[in-house]
């Protein structure tokens, strides 16, 4: 790839005294900048009953800190155009920002304010929340969303990955002001934090900048959570239905457990994905079960990668008439990649699919910011994007089938389906 891209020349990594690591890219050719990173307080470290809690501790952070208000927050940012949020996954809570590189101090200063000052006003707690139990409540309603709930907590029951981070509703409704202050005093700790700053900002200046607002930031006591869940095993299918009589449309989520982003193996299911349903209009799946037997309104694969072993799923949207023939469509595809080698030309396409559309991701500062934090957050290397296309080129037919004859089995899967009772 042309080191243009970032790379180990033109990436700087610092870190700072408190285990703090800054990752700088400096692209002048535009007059924006963009700060994002992670941390280490995600769901994980929530119990079954308090699920929610990381997503609402992180959602409360740009609702009051000890030197400004909601109100003032969201004031300051918008009169320069600017934007700042925070998000909770299972393993961290990520955040990201943009300005132009002239109000970079004032980005930096209300992230930090943010990170380090959260106060938790009692009334914002209490509007949270119940703007968090209104989007609970409609999704109680969506039959895609419930889908895929309840094939998470089936693939991996007892198990983070199965709890939904978002909550429940009768586990958010309980959740108060105190909870949400020990989660963060309990797991929100410079060590370990990943930031990236990409734009038109020198790159000495931007770790200074960083080092005078987040350098002196402390949490004793506080251990990231870094631990990995184990791996789930299938050994007999697993299917439930979640029935919703008054919906016209049933939504399906079928799949197995797979394999995590730092996998050898990754670049090869990436490709086996990338055929089976999601190469031009969602690859063979697409071409076979939607087009050409109308057996669904949209279905597509992916492979949830992630720092563990995440799900390999496909999902698709159907007539409740159709269901079972969509979910026979679709273990069909399976079959065929299990058996039948892939023709060379077909793999040839998804590969120039692949390394075509890296660099599209790595035009703007957005997608700069979050190729960085995944090359850290994945042990990658930093140089990952020169190596990018020999990797996905190295791929072959050989390879596709492996793949799928070791994680894709038509007769061990987990399914889901939501939506009216069909047949």
């Amino acid at each position: 790839m042309s080191l243009s891209f970032p790379s180990p020349e033109t990436i700087t990594r610092g870190e700072l005294s408190n285990g703090a690591v800054v990752l700088v890219y400096e692209n002048h050719s535009s007059p924006s900048v963009v700060v994002g990173g992670y941390l280490w307080a995600g769901s994980l470290s929530e119990t079954p009953e308090q699920a929610g809690l990381a997503n609402f501790t992180s959602g409360m952070l740009t609702r009051g800190t000890e030197s400004r208000t909601f109100d003032q927050i969201n004031e300051t940012l918008e009169s320069v155009g600017a934007h700042l949020g925070f998000h909770s996954g299972v393993h961290t809570v990520g955040f990201g920002g943009k300005a132009l590189a002239e109000d970079l101090d004032l980005l930096l200063d209300i992230l930090t304010d943010c990170l380090r000052q959260p106060t938790f006003p009692p009334d914002e707690v209490q509007k949270m929340r119940g703007q968090m139990l209104t989007s609970l409540q409609r999704r109680a309603h969506d039959t895609r969303s419930m889908a895929r709930l309840t094939f998470d907590a089936l693939l991996y029951p007892d198990h983070p990955y199965g709890r939904s981070v978002q909550g429940y509703e009768e586990t958010v409704s309980e959740l108060g002001r105190g909870n949400l202050v020990n989660h963060y005093r309990g797991h929100y700790s410079p060590q370990g934090m990943v930031l990236a700053v990409v734009g038109a900002v020198q790159t000495d200046v931007a770790l200074a900048k960083v080092q005078a607002r987040l350098g002196q930031w402390q949490a004793p006591g506080v251990a990231p959570n870094r631990s990995i869940p184990p791996a789930v095993h299938l050994a007999e299918p697993r299917r439930q239905s979640m029935v919703m009589e008054d919906k016209t449309q049933s939504d399906i989520v079928l799949g197995w457990p797979a394999l995590a982003r730092n996998d050898p193996e990754f670049m090869k299911a990436s490709l086996t994905n990338t055929v089976l349903g999601t190469f031009g209009m969602m690859g063979r799946l697409g071409d076979s079960v939607r087009d050409q037997q109308g057996l669904a309104y949209y279905v597509y694969s992916r492979l949830e990668a992630g720092l563990g072993a995440g799900p390999w799923v496909a999902v698709a949207g159907a007539n409740p008439a159709n269901v079972q023939q969509a979910i026979n469509g679709i273990l069909h595809e399976v079959q065929r990649l299990r058996d039948e080698p892939v023709p060379a030309d077909e793999l040839a396409d998804s590969q120039s699919f692949l390394t075509g559309s890296m660099p599209l991701r790595l035009e703007t500062n957005e997608g700069v910011a979050w190729a960085l934090l995944d090359m850290a957050r994945y042990d990658l290397g930093f140089d990952y994007l020169q190596r990018y296309a020999a990797l996905v080129n190295a791929v072959t037919v050989h390879d596709l089938q492996e793949m799928a004859q070791k994680y894709l089995d038509p007769e061990v899967y987990a399914l889901a389906v939501a939506g009216p009772q069909s047949g």
